[in-house]
């Protein structure tokens, strides 16, 4: 949390800078600090006391001298003096779509405006369009971004924006029209939570295709509309964007618009040392202004002398330096997933029956899947009571007689007491295929009881994997107070797995942790914790968030053959 505090400050920081008109490499400066302190696995307190404060990537003498003089008096001087010269709501400002940090400080500077509040009624009474590049266009979006900014409720899962992109995608895919098509933005990366979802498309012919786009099921409002780019709200108040870009800069613009800024920033960086302009357009020279390429997304890299990166890894955290050291990993594909370790059935909270998850899980080309119905203390999802427990494993031993090149796992999810001790006994345990281990309770104890409970419980002999380690629900529930560097030192000293929950309000462990665990020579466990068998498929989003802390094959032990996994 402490991390995130100093990130929040920083942030700030640099939305008052920009707002004040200061230089661009210093508030740069300040949004990279934001990002570092935001993905640093580690509490910045433990670093500073050890000093290696100024060893963390990014972090130069000036950032350095800051952070100290929050950990030591609690404030940032800088801080309270920009606060002065600003009224606070005119930073809230910026959260208006179409309000930049020049609008914001031209509404101020000309009429007085300085909350949100005020800038509607200002636009209201039509006191924007007098200022000088603003009309009555600017009002109307200035009232609609307000109107969105206080009817949406945030970021939107990866999962329910992900299957949206999809079906719009699998819609426009019909159309003659439509030459390529596909998503870019955070979706692309596999973030866990999505802002607006950002579409690309070839066409000749793009009107029909727009046409069709602003008259999709679903859409409650059309924001723009133009052969170039559409954009609409959905019912869901999402965002979706739809570009058509010629063929020949079809792969400048997938890399400019799948981001992250920061990768793009960097990228931008080496490709003007080398005389180059990246754009969406494509690759320049400079010198005579050439194309170099831009209809692939591996020519924008290839230009700057770098292999075409998976868009997983494009957020700045040493991709590009990878890259150019020839040391980017071979990352995990879906197509490498043999089955499935963490499912629940019927037996508990889940909705289908054991051969009707192996049904489905053979569908998806499986070789194993893991029972891991719920333990005897969790009453309210059905737990198993120690004799039913018996009588599934005897159960599952029975259908898998019957079956050749498949094996179901008799696995359990359980609880870990608030003593660290586990819900079975070792009559139980010691039958089990898979022993998942996790917390469903005492999420308010402190971080030294939590670390500790879950430390003794990976010492269990019988104890395979932690499940969803931090206990996080996504926009939903924060993690509950625990030390993850802990925990993930144990995991190694062990041999105990720490999953990546793959359902997508969860994705825990999130990619920070994933490469802390994976640099630490942990191995990790992937399994959708489904309740439903079509649920099988937020496997994809597992994926993704391996992908995204650099995971490999030999990192995750879903990869293994049934041989090598028993």
């Amino acid at each position: 949390m402490r991390n995130l505090q100093l990130a929040e400050i920083f942030d700030r920081v640099a939305d008052m800078l920009e707002i004040k008109g200061e230089n661009s490499f210093k508030v740069r400066a300040y949004r990279k600090v934001v990002l570092t302190l935001e993905s640093l696995p580690e509490d910045i307190e433990r670093i500073y006391e050890s000093g290696r404060l100024r060893k963390i990537p990014g972090v130069g003498e000036g950032i350095a001298k800051k952070i100290e003089e929050l950990l030591e008096t609690g404030k940032l001087e800088s801080y309270e003096e920009l606060k002065k010269s600003l009224p606070v709501g005119l930073v809230e400002m910026l959260l208006v779509p179409d309000v930049g940090p020049k609008t914001a400080k031209l509404l101020y500077e000309k009429i007085g405006v300085k909350s949100i509040d005020e800038l509607e009624k200002a636009a209201r009474a039509g006191s924007v369009r007098g200022l000088e590049g603003m009309g009555e266009k600017t009002e109307e979006n200035i009232l609609r971004g307000i109107e969105l900014l206080r009817r949406r409720t945030g970021r939107m899962l990866l999962g329910t924006a992900y299957q949206l992109s999809q079906s719009i995608i699998d819609r426009l895919r019909r159309m003659d029209e439509v030459e390529r098509i596909t998503t870019a933005g955070s979706i692309r990366r596999m973030k866990e939570t999505i802002g607006d979802i950002d579409i690309l498309v070839t066409s000749l012919k793009p009107k029909p295709v727009m046409d069709v786009f602003v008259n999709l099921p679903g859409v409650t409002q059309v924001l723009a509309h133009g052969d170039t780019k559409s954009s609409v709200i959905m019912e869901n108040q999402v965002q979706v964007d739809v570009r058509v870009v010629k063929s020949e800069s079809f792969g400048a613009a997938l890399q400019y618009f799948t981001g992250s800024k920061e990768h793009n920033i960097k990228l931008r960086e080496l490709a003007g040392k080398k005389g180059l302009k990246i754009s969406e357009y494509g690759v320049f020279s400079v010198k005579n202004g050439k194309r170099i390429g831009g209809k692939e997304e591996e020519e924008v890299y290839a230009g700057v002398g770098l292999p075409c990166m998976a868009p997983e890894l494009r957020e700045d955290r040493g991709e590009i330096e990878a890259a150019l050291n020839g040391k980017l990993p071979e990352l995990i594909e879906p197509g490498d997933i043999k089955g499935d370790l963490h499912v629940h059935s019927s037996w508990s909270d889940g909705v289908d029956t054991i051969p009707e998850i192996v049904e489905s899980a053979k569908k998806l080309g499986y070789s194993y899947v893991a029972i891991c119905d719920h333990s005897e203390s969790l009453k309210v999802a059905g737990g198993l009571e120690k004799e039913r427990k018996l009588t599934q494993i005897a159960e599952i031993r029975k259908l898998n007689e019957k079956m050749s090149g498949f094996r179901i796992l008799a696995g359990a999810e359980v609880d870990i007491k608030g003593d660290g001790t586990l819900d079975y006994d070792d009559e139980v345990l010691e039958k089990l295929d898979i022993v998942v281990a996790a917390i469903h309770t005492g999420f308010k104890q402190d971080m030294e009881i939590m670390t500790a409970r879950i430390i003794k419980a990976m010492q269990n002999k019988f104890t395979n994997v932690i499940a969803h380690p931090t206990g996080r629900l996504i926009q939903m529930r924060e993690a509950y107070e625990v030390d993850m560097e802990r925990v993930i030192e144990a995991a190694g000293a062990t041999g105990t797995m720490l999953e990546l929950n793959s359902f997508p309000d969860r994705l825990d462990l999130n990619d920070v942790h994933c490469r802390e665990a994976k640099e630490k020579g942990v191995m990790i466990s992937l399994g959708t914790d489904c309740h439903n068998r079509v649920q099988l498929g937020a496997m994809r989003y597992g994926v993704g968030t391996a992908r995204r802390g650099w995971l490999e094959k030999k990192d995750v032990i879903n990869c293994l053959g049934l041989k090598d996994l028993m």
